[in-house]
Order: C-alpha cells, then sequence, then structure tokens
C-alpha cells in the first residue's frame, strides 16, 4: 500500500485555522454531524426492516437495501470521523487515517452511486420490457448489487497502490481523491476516475429513467379513453422520477463539476470553504437518498414509519389512489409493460 508522508495530511490546528475562524468548524461538525446521525439512523430503519418483513426481500427491493447498506457505510465511516475532525478544527488522524477516511468514503460512495443507477436501470427493465420476456429474477438482483460493489472497489483500490492518492480536501477535515495533483499519473487516474464513476451512472440514470418515460407516454396514448386518469398517473410517474434526478444531481454534480473544473484548470484557485460545499451536499445524499428511494414507496414505508414512530403510522389504511389504479389497468392492457404488480414494484408510487 503506497502511503507516503504529506504534510497536508499531519494535524496542525495552526494551519487550519488559516482557512476559517473556529466558529466555522463547529458549525460545519454539527451540520455533518446531523446528516451522518440521521443517516444512520434512516438507513438502519430500511435495513432491519427489511430483514424482519419477508415480504420485503424480493428481487425489486435488492438495490434499494444495497443503496441503504453503502449509505450506512458512508455516514459511519466518512461521516462520523468527519464530525470529530471538525469538532476538534484539523484532521487528527494522521496519513494513515486520511487514507483509510479517503478510501472508506469513495468506496461506499460510488457503490451508492452505482445502485442508484442500478434502480434506474431494473425500474426500466422491469416496465419497458416485452410481455413474455425474460422475467426479473433474483440472480438478476444479486448481479446488480454485486457488481456496483464490485466497480467500487475496482476504481478506489489504485490509490492505495500508487495510482492516484488520498489527500485533504476543502477545509483540511476530511480525506478524497486528490483532484489537484498535476502528476500524470494522477491526472489519468482522476480523469478514468471521473468518467467511469461519475458521468457514466449519471448517464444510465438519464437514459433509463427517459426510456421509462417515454413507454409510459406510448401506453398513456393507447388509452386516450381514460383520459384524465391516464394524464394523472403518467404525471406522477413523471413527477417521481424528476424528484429523484433531481436530487442525483443536488448531490453529486456539485462535486462532479468541481472535481473537473480543478483537472481542466490546474490554475483555478478555489477557496477551501466554498470547495467544502460540495463535498457536504454529496455526503448528504446518506439522508436523501432513503428519504427518496424508500419512503415514496408505500411497500416499505408501511413498515418503516411505525417502527421509527414506535407502532404509530400516520399513512395507514391508505386507499388505493385512482393514479395507481391506472397504472396498474395501463400493465395488463399494453403489450409494451408489464403486468400491474410488476409496474407497482418497479415505479415504487409515492401514494
Amino acid at each position: 500500500m503506497a502511503i507516503t508522508a504529506s504534510e497536508s495530511t499531519m494535524p496542525a490546528s495552526a494551519v487550519n485555522d488559516d482557512i476559517m475562524p473556529r466558529m466555522g468548524y463547529t458549525i460545519l461538525a454539527v451540520i455533518i454531524g446531523f446528516f451522518s446521525v440521521f443517516g444512520i439512523i434512516l438507513n438502519m430503519t430500511v435495513i432491519v426492516v427489511t430483514l424482519k418483513h419477508r415480504q420485503l426481500r424480493q428481487p425489486l427491493n435488492f438495490a434499494l437495501v444495497n443503496l441503504a447498506v453503502a449509505d450506512l457505510g458512508c455516514a459511519m465511516f466518512g461521516g462520523l470521523p468527519t464530525t470529530v475532525t471538525n469538532a476538534m478544527g484539523y484532521f487528527s488522524l494522521g496519513r494513515v487515517g486520511c487514507v483509510l477516511e479517503g478510501f472508506a468514503v469513495a468506496f461506499f460512495g460510488i457503490a451508492g452511486l452505482c445502485s442508484v443507477a442500478i434502480i434506474a436501470v431494473e425500474r426500466c427493465l422491469v416496465v419497458c420490457r416485452p410481455v413474455g420476456s425474460i422475467t426479473f429474477q433474483t440472480r438478476h438482483a444479486v448481479a446488480g448489487v454485486v457488481m456496483a460493489w464490485v466497480w467500487s472497489f475496482l476504481w478506489n483500490t489504485p490509490p492505495l497502490f500508487g495510482w492516484g492518492k488520498y489527500e485533504l480536501e476543502g477545509v483540511k477535515t476530511s480525506c478524497a481523491p486528490d483532484w489537484y495533483s498535476r502528476n500524470l499519473a494522477n491526472v489519468s487516474y482522476i480523469m478514468c476516475y471521473f468518467l467511469l464513476c461519475f458521468a457514466l451512472p449519471f448517464s444510465v440514470i438519464v437514459i433509463s429513467y427517459t426510456r421509462l418515460l417515454w413507454t409510459l407516454r406510448q401506453v398513456s396514448r393507447l388509452k386516450m379513453s381514460e383520459g384524465g386518469s391516464t394524464a394523472r398517473a403518467e404525471a406522477q410517474v413523471a413527477c417521481m422520477v424528476v424528484v429523484m434526478v433531481m436530487a442525483f444531481l443536488l448531490t453529486w454534480l456539485p462535486y462532479a463539476a468541481f472535481a473537473l473544473s480543478v483537472i481542466l484548470d490546474p490554475n483555478l484557485y478555489i477557496d477551501p470553504v466554498i470547495a467544502t460545499v460540495p463535498m457536504y451536499l454529496a455526503k448528504s445524499s446518506t439522508v436523501f437518498n432513503p428519504i427518496i428511494y424508500i419512503f415514496m414507496n408505500r411497500q416499505f414505508r408501511e413498515h418503516a414509519v411505525p417502527f421509527l414512530l414506535c407502532g404509530r403510522n400516520p399513512w395507514a389504511a391508505e386507499p388505493v389512489s385512482e393514479e395507481e389504479t391506472t397504472v396498474s389497468f395501463i400493465g395488463r392492457s399494453s403489450k409494451i409493460s408489464p403486468s400491474s404488480s410488476q409496474i407497482n414494484e418497479g415505479l415504487a408510487p409515492s401514494n
């Protein structure tokens, strides 16, 4: 493992005092601490209720639970240490701690990002596949989960062996891949990392959800006689897709844009405090992901909410909406969409 000494990762509070006042670090500690604790609670809830309820352990939910596992790891091994270092005002874990923390955050973060892309692909396949084609089974779900972890491991281990490296970032209280070094080996790694771990998942997500919306649009045209009901069902699904894509853009695009800007312009100067914002947005995905992908799924919500509220569920016994009935009817009627149960599982309606 290529771990070398570096002044930038030595614990020196005097250096960090020049970057930001002590109160600023305290505020950051409170913010990242809130997101970390809340993220741990939500993602642990998803994992526990899945283990408790057999009906949740179905192939289409594997990627959702895998996302919860990745976000839990990111919150525990990235968020909590960053809370401590911000509270102290400097990075106190040394060079080895920097490498391990940087690897853990990148490993769990990219695995979660890949899980989001896999969720998009699975939903697209379930909704868009022709009737009679291959059924989505456990082996397909497991393959997607394994692929997410293997892909993340493949592209986050090279810095441990000399291709690229992990260094302090932003206000010097957390570590990440080194975006600043102009060393040829490091630049080549960062370019591959950006294209394959940011651009590729984003492209997969956009293409999958675009295909899904186009398919639903085609189906709705076949049911023009249903008029308003079909339009409302399509609008509901479109709204869900927009929320998912916008959440991805909010949490990951600023970080990716920051990294790409630094790579393309070596003379670009970004204030350390400003450079910290994209990193915190990316880590906030550990809270947004379970809310959007899990708690907008009624099947998960019906078990998770009582678990969190000690048995109370404000959404208990809610009626099946007209939009859900319409989507199910579309599934039974169209030759380009699956069965009603698969549509409801694949789209995870929020009503």
